[in-house]
């Protein structure tokens, strides 16, 4: 079995990224297909015109003093704020960087092997996992080396490039969850049955709109299929998944969908082709010891102290930053304290804040005297207090979540408080001790900031999404959150948690409690018009929606993704012989394809292989071969379905793969802005020299298209490959051929077809 290895990042897609939005800044390719393309590279727009946030994906929130140094460098160099932000799902953001800057941005993070790719948009996010992986007493295993793994398998991966939303995922080392699987589209919790170890996996959980608790989903599975479960999971999403509505588009919805039997019953279905498909990977072996005691640590996220680790000799220590701010001159005075002391380990935490790992216990006094020095310190009682960007940067902001923040306080009870900018609850607020988001409601004519308050969250085994408590105005808010703290202290008996103080009661208890703080009397009015840091009255900007959610994904390019998958399914059921599936698939292949033919062609989805062919070929007489070759297809497969041949599924597959080619190269020509490369790259050498056995035409494109395009079809080829390209003659062939020579591809001749040059090219290494 072959371990995965798939490197972070790519030279050759930063190059593409780069070419790209040089299209874009020239006109060449209109703002929605260059947003999607921006998004897949983690790079976010702002309310701000002009700048852009750049999110870093750090899995598990885990990271080295060069990469360090590398972050401090993109802040320093290209933002225009000089701040980083550590964000509640572990990740890195860098705001305010030029969008003709973001190439620049992305290559030198790549230089620390750190990548942005997929840090949005409709894919597999960053992957949270516990802090104190692989230091924890209590822990069954070190989830980092699989959680790495995980991340590998499904970047740029085929079925995760367009699904209908993004797919959040989170591991955790044992049965208390620190990494909160109860409000991840799919929760990893590494457990034990009858002394077997394994893992637990939760699903459809979320927060946001409609906060849901996840499902069990497997009560245990063993390590060896752990990488197949979740690929079944993320296909349910895929392939039910509401792609129109984007508002019910998340996992969670398929659960309310389905109910919890019929979701399973899917999951299980999906779980066949899976197990099948994935047969030839596998994760690394995980390393399994006996947890010192049965129970976690009691503080959700990272500690509040310093924590001694199970190496005896060795302690984590918690650094607290103030929002989740930092800024580069911190960043490396971290790198330098970290080399000066030995320590290789530091990570970011869901609260917001950083950790040093494997510091000696006779180190942590110079520590802490270091980290003084760069006014650095470790969480304080009533500090732990998480603040999502809000107005101040996200287009989907409505209140001024980072001005807020910073006047909060958990209290002498160091409760976890939670504030976001609007309901999508970047900040988590549903598992806070004291969690709120803000909305905007009209009072008496007028439109007033306000915060919904959610009371008694906690996100690990154990816990619950919030109480729901009522919307306050935004002028009194703090008000509202010192009612409460001081009421569980007057109310609380012996050492009852706040947690199970607050679930103890309902929405009512709390709307009664602060009743005075909620309502709004048409006199009140003129003093809670403002939000906090914003003198003038308050209004909602219409910035024609947010990003978090992505562009509308292209029709064309989520089926050519969805059939790369049933590509790789298609060969596995073949090599194990399980023909009827395998059968399925290169339908499946033959239905995505043809159908983005159609959508290319103007023409309304069919499911018929046959009737897609017919349709085909008055939709695109061009091109009616490509309708005839679908439709032949279909008559084979009913054959191969009555009686099962090798030689004639295996000339079908080589066709299949011939024809998908072939209806990638007319999809981007019609359409020249798509790009499918990554769908389309797997497929075997053989049938790439079938396919351009003509020569590939580029000569409908000027400069320097042509030469974009030449450069993406190169890719498709291996090293030494030969390929023959149609440019317009004259300049334009002249232009395109020193390019690509002075690449290192050796031009190996050059001739004149009337108004077109034919050129002949042997790719380089």
């Amino acid at each position: 079995m072959a371990v995965i290895t798939n490197p972070l990042t790519s030279d050759e897609e930063i190059t593409r990224y780069e070419e790209t939005l040089q299209a874009f800044l020239e006109g060449r390719i209109d703002h929605d297909r260059f947003q999607s393309m921006r998004l897949q590279q983690g790079i976010y727009g702002q309310r701000q015109e002009g700048v852009n946030m750049v999110r870093i994906k750090v899995p598990a929130g885990q990271f080295n003093a060069d990469q360090a140094d590398h972050v401090a460098d993109v802040v320093e160099q290209f933002s225009q704020r000089g701040l980083a932000h550590i964000t509640t799902r572990q990740a890195i953001q860098v705001h305010y960087i030029p969008l003709e800057k973001t190439p620049d941005a992305i290559r030198l993070l790549a230089k620390a092997n750190m990548t942005s790719r997929e840090a949005c948009n409709n894919t597999v996010r960053n992957i949270t996992g516990c802090a104190l992986a692989g230091v924890c007493p209590h822990e069954h295993t070190d989830i980092s080396p699989i959680l790495n793994n995980v991340a590998q398998h499904f970047l740029r991966y085929p079925l995760t490039q367009h699904l209908p939303r993004k797919f959040k995922m989170s591991f955790s080392g044992c049965e208390s969850d620190c990494a909160q699987a109860m409000i991840h589209d799919v929760g990893i919790v590494a457990t034990k049955k009858d002394g077997v170890p394994g893992f637990k996996i939760l699903a459809g959980g979320g927060l946001g709109h409609k906060p849901r608790h996840a499902i069990t989903v497997e009560e245990f599975v063993p390590e060896k299929q752990l990488l197949a479960s979740m690929e079944a999971l993320i296909s349910l999403h895929n392939r039910y998944s509401n792609r129109r509505m984007r508002a019910k588009s998340r996992i969670k919805f398929l659960v309310d969908k389905f109910g919890k039997d019929g979701f399973i019953e899917k999951y299980k279905e999906e779980l066949e082709r899976t197990i099948t498909a994935l047969a030839d990977k596998t994760l690394p072996a995980a390393d399994w010891v006996e947890p010192q005691s049965g129970k976690g640590y009691d503080n959700p996220g990272s500690p509040r102290a310093v924590l001694a680790q199970k190496q005896e000799g060795l302690n984590v220590f918690p650094i607290s930053l103030p929002i989740g701010d930092i800024t580069p001159v911190q960043l490396r005075g971290l790198a330098s304290l970290m080399r000066n002391h030995g320590i290789t380990d530091i990570r970011t935490t869901q609260d917001q804040n950083l950790m040093l790992v494997g510091v000696p216990d006779d180190k942590i006094a110079a520590v802490r005297a270091d980290l003084g020095a760069l006014e650095l310190r470790q969480p304080e009682t009533g500090d732990d207090v998480v603040a999502c960007p809000g107005t101040s940067t996200c287009r989907l902001g409505i209140t001024s979540s980072t001005i807020l923040g910073p006047k909060l306080s958990g209290g002498d009870d160091d409760l976890r408080i939670r504030v976001s900018g609007c309901h999508n609850g970047c900040a988590q607020p549903e598992t806070g001790d004291i969690g709120i988001y803000g909305e905007g409601k009209r009072k008496h004519g007028k439109l007033i900031p306000h915060y919904q308050m959610y009371i008694g969250g906690d996100g690990r085994n154990g816990g619950a999404i919030a109480i729901k408590g009522p919307t306050v105005p935004s002028a009194r808010i703090e008000t509202a959150i010192t009612k409460v703290k001081e009421t569980y202290k007057s109310d609380h008996s012996g050492d009852e948690s706040f947690f199970n103080w607050a679930q103890g009661k309902d929405t009512a208890y709390f709307k009664e409690l602060l009743v005075d703080e909620a309502t709004v009397t048409e006199e009140d009015v003129p003093n809670i018009l403002h939000d906090h840091g914003d003198e003038a009255d308050f209004k909602v900007l219409q910035l024609g929606g947010g990003e978090c959610s992505g562009a509308a994904q292209e029709t064309v390019a989520a089926n050519f993704s969805e059939a790369a998958t049933e590509r790789t399914y298609r060969n596995a059921f073949m090599f194990q012989r399980k023909y009827d599936d395998a059968l399925e698939c290169a339908a499946e292949i033959g239905r995505r394809v043809g159908q983005s033919l159609l959508f290319i062609g103007g023409e309304k989805p069919l499911d018929d292989l046959q009737e897609i062919g017919k349709l085909l070929q008055t939709a695109l007489p061009a091109h009616a071969a490509l309708g005839q070759q679908v439709a032949e297809f279909g008559e084979l497969i009913a054959e191969l379905q009555n009686e099962f041949n090798d030689a004639s599924f295996a000339e079908l597959t080589q066709a299949m793969d011939h024809w998908t080619l072939e209806a990638a190269n007319v999809c981007q020509t019609i359409d020249q802005q798509l790009d499918l490369s990554a769908s389309v790259a797997a497929i075997p050498a053989a049938a790439a020299e079938k396919a351009t056995a003509e020569a590939i035409d580029l000569s409908t494109f000027g400069c320097p298209l042509h030469y974009i395009k030449a450069r993406n079809e190169l890719r498709k080829f291996s090293t030494g490959e030969v390929i023959d390209f149609l440019f317009t003659s004259g300049e334009p062939s002249e232009q395109v051929s020193s390019s690509l020579a002075s690449e290192g591809h050796e031009i190996l001749e050059t001739e004149a077809q009337g108004d077109k040059t034919r050129i002949r090219v042997k790719k380089a290494g």
